[in-house]
């Protein structure tokens, strides 16, 4: 089937409906000159598939009730009598034009209004209104079509990623072409319709199959059909057919997010007159809510720019400019091998923003950078998965799945490999005659090595992926309450850390698959087995404070405050070396913070009464980099009192508030007393932001306690900062001081968040 059918399909109609309208002018007393026969929507645009309905308008000039009524039913009642389905409306011109301005249903039927039979100026008129009131009142208008176009998103998903799709009102399907037609109809900004055309023929030949092989009028696309629908129109399976149905999809979505784009910064020109450009990070400026290339900046030396907008358009939950968009592909710049840290940050930081990141990566996805980036995505694009347990397309589900691992972040102790094997969980599927998870650990492993991640990590990484299925499996299928059980999981498993990621990972997997795959039952279960299993393995073990190495121990020996600063690109490299003292922490910090840097890592080590820190931190795209000098002199002035820090930091964090953001879990603070004898660990897991060390160290130093040690990791977007404490005479807190310390740095965390 195709356009030639359905234009015969619609042109069958029109002679049925042209001698019915003259027998009910017979039938009723009206004359042709009193009432006009339209047809509307899709049958207006003469696009009839086997079970679509008849979208009719009758106009009439003010006839008398007992005449029109008769008239309808002479029209229609034979219709119905042979299972036609009939819309119909019965109006005047005036009242359609009323109807119209508070319609939004209405108004974009008249735009397709076709004459069939009757007063073709009754017509005429009612065409020329709809043309002009919807090019004079587009503006009034627009936010119709865009609540329209949302709550179909809400009611029917996103066509490009469901496994069983509407082709009709799912986003990115006929519907949305339809609207887009209409809106390019107002000249209200210009639109490529061209690069509607193929999908367009595509949905609609495949819809008129579907009526064709079920003999029903539904738009659904189960999956007991799609073989069918396939068979008959030459695909090689159904898979192959979803496929095509995906990347149309996505297509007519790109369109209309580039149509949103343009009618946005039309709308808005106005009144962003006065928005700012805001340097935000190197070549990245924040303008009217987007992040943008700055205008000058040459990406051709910076291949890190698509993935640094991505994070920074994440992390806030804006968008990146189509325009940087198309700059970015157009003069892409491969990564070096393996990528540099800040790269593999700001991956984990798109990965971590949640429902935020959604819109970004698929931005990105659609100009390709994804697989440029990430050579073995490519597969997984639009990948249709024969289950039914799954709603999504392989690379969409993943995407759930990362989007709830962000929400997870808290409960692990490196959040940033949770992600990253949550978005790569499934990089296996697809692959003929190879299990999916075996197979996609030998692709995770090279492929976390290339990002940047070390051999560990990446052993971590193909772990996870292998065995995202574990717990699920055995929680469910053997009995948790058998010794041999336990030591089955352990002899895969070898870590707490890892069991706490595999954990989070089924969670977030369970989740993103649907209520269908994870229950509340099914996740009592995985839980109970992952806590018996820990209590065999004795929990989590903290990292150990850092060793001082021989430059270091000469420096202690001296006793005297010394700075030193290497420059490392993207980051700075610094080590102090200065006598202890209650309250140096909080100190040091708050001068990286007025300083406007950005604390990455960090160790520290108290030994001698000397401390010693080596910090790796970023500086503030719109500040110079510090001078030794000037570093040092800031230092010795907190240390000694002289330098009133406080106001600067307030203004710094408040600015940092009054910015836009994402919704974030909340902070958990964990005291551990029972692992080591020397003292009293506190660790940290928030949502990064700045002055975070240095609020953590103030408000330990006012509860009584020395912070003798820290190690500080910012991964992606989420801190994680392990503090050896002792109180103010060196010794380990006790349990329960530690345990109030813990809660009271929390609810101050909390409520900063």
């Amino acid at each position: 089937m195709g356009t030639r059918e359905r234009r015969e399909r619609s042109d069958a109609s029109d002679r049925d409906l042209v001698q019915l309208f003259h027998g009910a002018l017979a039938v009723s007393g009206l004359e042709e000159r009193q009432i006009a026969l339209a047809a509307v929507g899709g049958f207006g645009r003469g696009e009839l598939s086997p079970g679509s309905d008849l979208d009719l308008l009758f106009i009439h000039n003010g006839v008398g009730e007992k005449n029109l009524s008769a008239f309808i039913k002479a029209m229609l009642n034979p219709l119905w009598n042979v299972g036609r389905q009939i819309d119909y409306s019965v109006r005047t011109r005036s009242e359609t034009r009323a109807v119209s301005r508070g319609d939004i249903k209405v108004i974009l039927g008249l735009l397709d209004i076709r004459h069939l039979q009757g007063n073709e100026d009754l017509t005429n008129a009612v065409a020329t209104d709809a043309q002009k009131q919807w090019r004079k009142r587009i503006r009034s208008y627009l936010p119709m079509v865009r609540e329209s176009i949302e709550q179909r998103t809400r009611t029917f998903g996103e066509l490009a990623f469901l496994l069983e799709p509407d082709l009709k009102e799912a986003r990115g399907g006929l519907r949305d072409i339809t609207t887009i037609r209409s809106l390019a109809k107002s000249e209200f900004v210009p639109i490529l319709l061209d690069r509607l055309a193929a999908s367009e023929a595509l949905f609609a030949n495949v819809r008129d199959e579907l009526h064709g092989v079920t003999g029903r009028n539904r738009d659904q696309l189960l999956l007991t059909e799609q073989d069918a629908v396939a068979a008959v129109m030459d695909f090689a399976d159904a898979d192959a057919l979803m496929l095509e149905i995906s990347k149309a999809a996505r297509a007519v979505d790109y369109v209309m997010q580039m149509v949103w784009y343009q009618i946005d910064e039309r709308v808005h020109r106005i009144s962003l007159r006065r928005a700012k450009h805001v340097t935000i990070a190197k070549g990245l400026e924040l303008y009217r809510n987007e992040i943008s290339v700055t205008p000058d900046y040459d990406i051709s030396n910076d291949p890190g720019i698509g993935l640094r907008a991505a994070a920074f358009a994440a992390q806030r939950g804006v968008r990146i400019s189509l325009d940087s968009i198309v700059r970015i592909a157009d003069g892409f710049v491969d990564l070096p091998t393996p990528w540099p840290d800040q790269s593999r940050e700001d991956l984990v930081a798109l990965i971590g923003a949640g429902e935020a990141m959604i819109d970004v990566f698929e931005a990105l996805d659609q100009e390709r950078l994804i697989s440029q980036w990430i050579p073995e995505w490519d597969h997984v694009r639009f990948l249709p998965q024969r289950n039914v347990l799954h709603h999504h397309t392989v690379d969409r589900h993943m995407l759930e799945t990362a989007v709830r691992a962000a929400t997870l972040t808290r409960e692990v102790h490196r959040p940033d490999l949770l992600l990253v094997g949550a978005l790569f969980h499934d990089i296996g599927k697809g692959y003929a005659g190879e299990d999916h998870s075996e197979y996609g650990a030998e692709l995770i492993f090279p492929l976390a090595k290339r990002l940047g991640f070390s051999e560990d990590d990446a052993n971590t990484l193909a772990m996870m992926v292998i065995h995202h299925l574990l717990l699920p499996s055995v929680a469910t299928r053997r009995d948790i309450d058998d010794p041999q059980t336990i030591e089955y999981v352990r002899g895969i498993v070898k870590s707490a850390e890892l069991l706490e990621l595999l954990h989070a990972l089924s969670i977030a997997d369970g989740e993103a698959t649907g209520r269908t795959a994870w229950s509340d039952w099914k996740a009592g279960l995985v839980a109970s087995l992952v806590e018996r299993t820990l209590a065999a393995m004795q929990g989590v073990t903290p990292p150990p404070q850092p060793e001082l190495t021989e430059p270091q121990l000469a420096k202690v020996l001296q006793g005297v405050l010394s700075l030193e600063i290497t420059d490392r690109g993207d980051v700075l490299d610094i080590e102090i070396v200065a006598p202890d003292r209650p309250g140096l922490l909080s100190a040091i910090t708050a001068v990286f913070t007025v300083s406007r840097m950005d604390v990455r890592s960090a160790k520290t080590r108290s030994m001698e009464h000397v401390a010693v820190m080596n910090w790796v931190v970023n500086v503030d795209i719109n500040v110079p980099i510090p001078s030794h000098e000037g570093l040092l002199e800031l230092i010795e002035r907190a240390l000694i009192g002289t330098e009133d820090l406080q106001v600067r930091i307030d203004d710094r964090i408040s600015s940092y508030y009054r910015r836009p953001g994402i919704l974030v879990p909340p902070p958990v603070v964990s005291a551990i007393t029972q692992m080591v004898t020397d003292s009293t660990i506190i660790e940290v897991r928030m949502h990064d932001r700045p002055a975070l060390l240095y609020t953590v160290a103030t408000a330990m130093s006012k509860f009584g306690v020395d912070i003798r040690g820290a190690i500080v990791s910012t991964l992606g977007a989420e801190a994680f900062d392990t503090l050896y404490v002792t109180d103010l005479q060196g010794a380990p807190l006790s349990a329960q001081h530690a345990l109030e310390l813990a809660e009271a740095l929390q609810i101050i965390l909390t409520s900063q968040d």
